[in-house]
């Protein structure tokens, strides 16, 4: 793909002739030709052949560049859409991605049936998994764990922005921590959910596509993609209440191992769920007793 010469700008001047001879995928290119304008998707087509400023378009301009350059479209337009709701992303933190969807649907069926139920994300990054819980369950008492600070004040800007001020459950709790690390001893989570970093170190998906421009210790444990998740296994039973439940997101090719460490904690119930792509791509277990 090579981005536009001068000469291409003063031709390009609509959104139609921009979006014609745009070297992006068409979706890609009206995300960012939207943020650019302040339009709906809709108002490219009902002003497709409006003249537009000479800045907007330079602005557009310079989008497709960086996009084209591999930037990923949510940290250039600074948000991704999740669980129908719209989180600011920065470079600090993970991408939110739509398969991770199926491991809040587990964790809201899992408290389908409990009032103020308790609720603990680890790793929270953007605050999707723990904002999107508190969203479809206003009743829920989150709390949501990061290492990163950085990460934890974009969350904290997540849910301000996105759930109400008085819900019943009071508002998310955000701390940082290296997983339970800095919990009081004596809580006790009814949902415990996380999304690790679980590609394991030199996986070569690390140097290609939007993965370069995301930390690298949201995605990588640095070893075989599975120390995370052990020490979240380990240390669940003594954070889950009776009869409390774990679940986790994994890699296309890890279901089968992480079902093993569930087992050997002594979890039952222990399962896998399949995304929309067929993949196992969470996994989790029920504490026994």
């Amino acid at each position: 793909m090579t981005p536009s010469t001068p000469a291409d700008r003063d031709q390009a001047a609509t959104p139609a002739a921009l979006l014609r001879a745009s070297p992006l995928p068409p979706l890609e290119a009206r995300i960012l030709l939207t943020h650019v304008l302040g339009w709906r998707q809709t108002q490219l087509i009902t002003r497709a052949d409006e003249a537009l400023e000479s800045a907007c378009v330079e602005r557009y301009l310079a989008l497709q560049a960086r996009r084209v350059a591999g930037e990923p479209v949510a940290q250039l337009v600074g948000v991704r859409e999740f669980f129908g709701l719209e989180f600011e992303v920065t470079p600090h933190v993970l991408i939110p991605r739509p398969e991770t969807e199926l491991l809040v649907e587990t964790a809201l069926a899992a408290m389908e049936n409990l009032a103020r139920p308790r609720v603990l994300d680890l790793g929270t990054g953007t605050g999707a998994i723990a904002v999107a819980i508190a969203a479809m369950r206003p009743d829920a008492r989150v709390s949501a764990l990061d290492r990163s600070a950085e990460a934890l004040d974009v969350a904290a800007r997540n849910a301000a922005r996105l759930l109400d001020a008085k819900r019943p459950g009071d508002a998310v709790t955000f701390m940082q921590s290296d997983w339970y690390g800095s919990l009081e001893s004596t809580l006790r989570f009814d949902v415990i959910v996380s999304n690790p970093p679980y590609i394991a170190s030199g996986d070569p998906h690390l140097t290609q596509g939007d993965l370069r421009y995301e930390p690298r210790g949201a995605l990588t444990d640095e070893a075989d993609g599975l120390s995370a998740i052990r020490a979240i296994v380990a240390g669940a039973p003594a954070r889950l209440a009776p009869q409390g439940v774990l679940w986790m997101e994994h890699g296309y090719d890890q279901a089968q191992a992480v079902r093993a460490l569930l087992t050997a904690q002594g979890f039952a119930d222990v399962g896998s769920k399949r995304d929309l792509a067929g993949i196992e791509r969470i996994s989790g277990g029920r504490l026994a007793g």
